[in-house]
Protein backbone atom coordinates (compact mmCIF):
# COMPACT_ATOMS: atom_id res chain seq x y z
CA UNK A 1 0.00 0.00 0.00
CA UNK A 2 0.81 3.58 -0.88
CA UNK A 3 -0.82 6.56 0.14
CA UNK A 4 -1.17 9.57 -1.85
CA UNK A 5 -2.62 12.45 0.23
CA UNK A 6 -2.75 16.40 -0.98
CA UNK A 7 -0.87 18.35 1.28
CA UNK A 8 -4.13 20.40 2.66
CA UNK A 9 -5.41 17.03 3.86
CA UNK A 10 -2.00 16.15 5.51
CA UNK A 11 -1.98 19.89 6.91
CA UNK A 12 -5.37 19.00 8.45
CA UNK A 13 -4.11 15.79 10.34
CA UNK A 14 -1.80 17.90 11.44
CA UNK A 15 -3.54 20.98 12.76
CA UNK A 16 -6.11 18.02 14.74
CA UNK A 17 -3.27 16.59 16.84
CA UNK A 18 -1.22 19.99 17.67
CA UNK A 19 -5.05 21.16 18.34
CA UNK A 20 -5.61 18.40 20.64
CA UNK A 21 -2.62 18.00 22.53
CA UNK A 22 -2.11 17.10 25.60
CA UNK A 23 -4.96 15.11 24.10
CA UNK A 24 -4.81 12.50 21.13
CA UNK A 25 -6.00 13.35 18.20
CA UNK A 26 -7.86 10.97 16.28
CA UNK A 27 -10.09 10.89 12.90
CA UNK A 28 -11.09 8.83 9.65
CA UNK A 29 -9.43 8.74 6.26
CA UNK A 30 -11.26 8.33 3.24
CA UNK A 31 -9.43 7.33 -0.17
CA UNK A 32 -10.34 5.30 -3.38
CA UNK A 33 -7.71 3.13 -5.69
CA UNK A 34 -7.34 -0.63 -5.72
CA UNK A 35 -4.29 -2.51 -5.37
CA UNK A 36 -0.93 -0.69 -4.02
CA UNK A 37 -2.06 3.06 -4.63
CA UNK A 38 -4.71 4.06 -2.41
CA UNK A 39 -5.54 8.02 -3.12
CA UNK A 40 -6.77 10.19 0.12
CA UNK A 41 -9.89 12.46 -1.19
CA UNK A 42 -10.53 13.13 2.75
CA UNK A 43 -10.32 13.29 6.19
CA UNK A 44 -12.44 13.61 9.03
CA UNK A 45 -11.29 14.31 12.38
CA UNK A 46 -13.67 12.64 15.04
CA UNK A 47 -13.92 12.96 18.94
CA UNK A 48 -11.76 10.96 20.83
CA UNK A 49 -13.42 9.12 23.47
CA UNK A 50 -10.46 8.94 25.58
CA UNK A 51 -9.00 12.69 25.49
CA UNK A 52 -9.18 12.83 29.19
CA UNK A 53 -6.16 10.41 28.89
CA UNK A 54 -2.99 12.03 27.43
CA UNK A 55 -1.88 8.73 25.99
CA UNK A 56 -4.80 6.73 24.67
CA UNK A 57 -7.80 7.61 22.03
CA UNK A 58 -10.90 6.12 21.32
CA UNK A 59 -12.93 7.11 18.00
CA UNK A 60 -16.29 7.81 18.41
CA UNK A 61 -17.98 5.01 16.61
CA UNK A 62 -20.85 7.24 15.88
CA UNK A 63 -18.62 9.06 13.68
CA UNK A 64 -17.49 6.30 11.85
CA UNK A 65 -21.16 5.15 11.82
CA UNK A 66 -22.84 8.62 9.76
CA UNK A 67 -19.64 8.71 7.88
CA UNK A 68 -19.91 5.00 6.15
CA UNK A 69 -23.48 5.70 5.73
CA UNK A 70 -22.62 8.88 4.27
CA UNK A 71 -20.32 6.98 1.85
CA UNK A 72 -22.65 4.32 0.88
CA UNK A 73 -25.86 7.19 0.12
CA UNK A 74 -23.37 8.87 -2.28
CA UNK A 75 -22.09 5.97 -3.59
CA UNK A 76 -19.07 5.85 -6.10
CA UNK A 77 -15.61 4.45 -5.21
CA UNK A 78 -14.88 6.57 -1.66
CA UNK A 79 -14.37 4.76 1.33
CA UNK A 80 -12.76 4.62 4.73
CA UNK A 81 -8.68 3.30 3.59
CA UNK A 82 -8.08 3.93 7.13
CA UNK A 83 -7.60 6.38 10.45
CA UNK A 84 -5.49 8.84 11.78
CA UNK A 85 -4.43 9.37 15.69
CA UNK A 86 -1.51 11.47 17.42
CA UNK A 87 1.09 10.22 19.89
CA UNK A 88 1.62 13.30 22.63
CA UNK A 89 5.18 12.05 23.03
CA UNK A 90 6.35 12.94 19.61
CA UNK A 91 7.00 9.66 18.06
CA UNK A 92 5.13 8.20 15.31
CA UNK A 93 6.00 5.08 15.63
CA UNK A 94 2.75 2.48 16.24
CA UNK A 95 2.37 1.62 20.03
CA UNK A 96 2.14 -1.52 21.73
CA UNK A 97 -1.50 0.19 22.76
CA UNK A 98 -2.26 0.74 19.09
CA UNK A 99 -0.98 -3.04 18.39
CA UNK A 100 -3.48 -4.64 20.53
CA UNK A 101 -6.23 -2.31 19.52
CA UNK A 102 -5.17 -3.07 15.60
CA UNK A 103 -8.40 -5.56 13.97
CA UNK A 104 -8.45 -3.51 10.44
CA UNK A 105 -4.77 -5.07 8.43
CA UNK A 106 -6.26 -3.71 5.24
CA UNK A 107 -6.47 0.10 6.64
CA UNK A 108 -3.98 3.03 7.33
CA UNK A 109 -2.82 4.05 10.16
CA UNK A 110 -1.61 7.68 10.27
CA UNK A 111 0.29 8.88 13.50
CA UNK A 112 1.28 12.11 13.70
CA UNK A 113 4.00 12.56 16.68
CA UNK A 114 3.42 16.06 18.30
CA UNK A 115 5.96 17.17 21.08
CA UNK A 116 5.10 20.33 23.24
CA UNK A 117 1.71 20.73 21.20
CA UNK A 118 4.59 21.28 18.18
CA UNK A 119 3.75 17.72 15.30
CA UNK A 120 7.27 16.99 14.37
CA UNK A 121 6.74 13.82 12.67
CA UNK A 122 4.10 11.67 10.46
CA UNK A 123 4.38 8.38 9.54
CA UNK A 124 1.89 5.75 7.79
CA UNK A 125 1.58 2.22 8.98
CA UNK A 126 -0.16 -1.59 7.85
CA UNK A 127 -1.22 -4.17 10.43
CA UNK A 128 0.67 -7.27 9.20
CA UNK A 129 -1.66 -9.92 10.74
CA UNK A 130 0.97 -12.90 9.74
CA UNK A 131 3.71 -11.30 12.03
CA UNK A 132 1.84 -9.61 14.86
CA UNK A 133 3.27 -5.84 14.22
CA UNK A 134 3.04 -3.15 11.71
CA UNK A 135 4.62 -2.44 8.97
CA UNK A 136 5.75 0.67 7.19
CA UNK A 137 3.35 2.71 4.54
CA UNK A 138 4.85 5.02 2.26
CA UNK A 139 3.17 8.40 1.79
CA UNK A 140 3.13 10.72 -1.50
CA UNK A 141 2.40 14.15 -1.82
CA UNK A 142 1.83 14.96 -5.09
CA UNK A 143 3.29 18.36 -6.32
CA UNK A 144 1.60 21.20 -7.78
CA UNK A 145 1.68 21.95 -11.47
CA UNK A 146 1.42 25.05 -13.10
CA UNK A 147 -1.24 26.06 -14.98
CA UNK A 148 -1.27 27.73 -17.93
CA UNK A 149 -4.22 30.44 -18.03
CA UNK A 150 -5.18 30.06 -21.75
CA UNK A 151 -7.65 33.62 -21.53
CA UNK A 152 -4.21 35.37 -21.27
CA UNK A 153 -2.51 35.49 -24.66
CA UNK A 154 1.29 36.26 -25.41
Amino acid sequence: MILQIDAALMKLMVDAAETAWPAEACGLIVGRGKGQLIRVTRVEPAANLLADTPDRFELDPAARIRLEMELRERGGKDRIVGHFHSHTDGTAEPSATDRAMAFEPDHAWVIVGVVEGQAIQTLAHRLDEKRGNFRPVPIRTPKKTACANPSVSA
